[in-house]
């Protein structure tokens, strides 16, 4: 979960970048795209989905989905600008990050 550490918020919102997604379903696709390196709690995922759409950066709905009633998040137009812009805040910091490390290569 260190790992994870002031990045959940930003990978929440990459996953719903690719369409909606209720809570356990964003914490499978999650688990899934990193090859099971994200491994997250529910503990932790669901504060991040209110913390967002308190934000205005995603909103939710109820879905019913066989037969059961799910909360479902999805990204509003504030969402999708805040994506791009950590997706390229990210791929700047990590380019340095590699940098650094292939310096003393």
């Amino acid at each position: 979960m260190d790992a994870v550490r002031g990045h959940l918020d930003g990978l929440v919102l990459a996953v719903l970048a690719t369409g909606p997604a209720h809570g356990y379903r964003l914490i499978d696709l999650l688990r899934e795209r990193s090859g099971g390196f994200f491994e997250l709690p529910e503990g932790s995922v669901y504060p991040a989905l209110h913390r967002l759409e308190r934000a205005g950066l995603i909103e939710s709905g109820w879905s019913a989905e066989e037969g059961r009633r799910r909360r479902v998040y999805a990204l509003t137009a504030r969402g999708r600008h805040a994506v791009d812009e950590r997706r390229r805040e990210w791929r700047s910091f990590s380019a340095a990050v590699d940098a650094v490390f292939g310096a003393g290569a």
